[in-house]
């Protein structure tokens, strides 16, 4: 029988194929038919322990709650990337998110002679996300322009402390001027933006330090209590005191009063 064997195929299972034989009986694993010399563990031998008995063919596992063989296969993990939000779309190298109230100040304090734009802005503003694409484009035409986002839904109470109540927003500062103007517009008034843009990004040197933000808006924001942000005021140096000195009249204006004086006695009759 041996010998039979290793002349023809062996009836072998396959168990990762399942068929179903009919609607009313369990599944069973699909045959298929392999060459006996794919198992040499099989293969009929001098040596050979197989004398004339039963082959019974190993299954795979049985799935206890179906009844059929369980398949092995690999287990594949799929990674879904984060969906990018619509205001992180097209950022130049010079857009930036403000995080909070010192960044703000720390940015405009840092940024020297350059232009400056603030840009106001509301995740849920449909005006915004329209216009966002275009300043995006203008800020890729502007290098030397540095433009700071401020998401209104993240610093509301910021905002209000920097009086920020209509949407989207826009203010420009520069060097020692600090605030330059302060508007909204939308995408069908995109002309205003781009007028300010042409209008400030002109070559200037202004004298003395970037001003930045208002005094006025640093005390609002230093007394926000939903904000972490301190600021001393800066006191005025004091002026120096000036001496008051009695100055002497000079000789020749003496002798000049003292003959006017002659004169005036004389026309007297005295």
């Amino acid at each position: 029988m041996a010998e039979v064997l290793t002349k023809n195929y062996l009836l072998l299972s396959y168990p990762h194929v399942r068929v179903s034989a009919s609607p009313k009986r369990s599944c069973f694993s699909a045959v298929h038919f392999l060459p006996l010399n794919c198992f040499p563990s099989l293969q009929s031998s001098s040596d050979s322990d197989f004398h004339g008995q039963r082959i019974v063919p190993q299954f795979g596992e049985r799935n206890p709650k179906r009844g059929c063989p369980q398949a092995s296969s690999a287990q594949m993990s799929l990674t879904i990337g984060k969906a990018q939000k619509w205001w992180e779309k097209g950022l130049q190298p010079n857009m930036k998110e403000v995080t909070c109230a010192q960044d703000l100040v720390d940015s405009l304090s840092s940024a020297g002679d350059k232009l400056v734009v603030v840009d106001f802005f509301s995740p849920g503003c449909g005006g915004c996300r329209a216009l966002h694409p275009k300043i995006c484009q203008l800020a890729e035409m502007k290098p030397d322009v540095q433009f700071l986002q401020v998401n209104y839904e993240e610093h509301k109470s910021m905002c209000y402390s920097l009086n920020v109540h209509v949407l989207p927003f826009f203010r420009f500062y520069r060097g020692a001027h600090g605030r330059l103007c302060s508007f909204s517009c939308t995408n069908a008034t995109i002309k205003k933006f781009k007028d300010a843009l042409a209008k400030h990004t002109t070559e200037r040197c202004s004298l003395g330090p970037p001003q930045g933000l208002e005094e006025k808006e640093l005390l609002a924001l230093a007394s926000n209590k939903d904000l972490s942000f301190n600021y001393t005021p800066v006191q005025p140096l004091p002026m120096p005191a000036v001496e008051e000195v009695a100055l002497e009249p000079a000789p020749a204006i003496l002798k000049a009063t003292k003959d006017a004086e002659k004169k005036l006695l004389v026309t007297s009759g005295r």
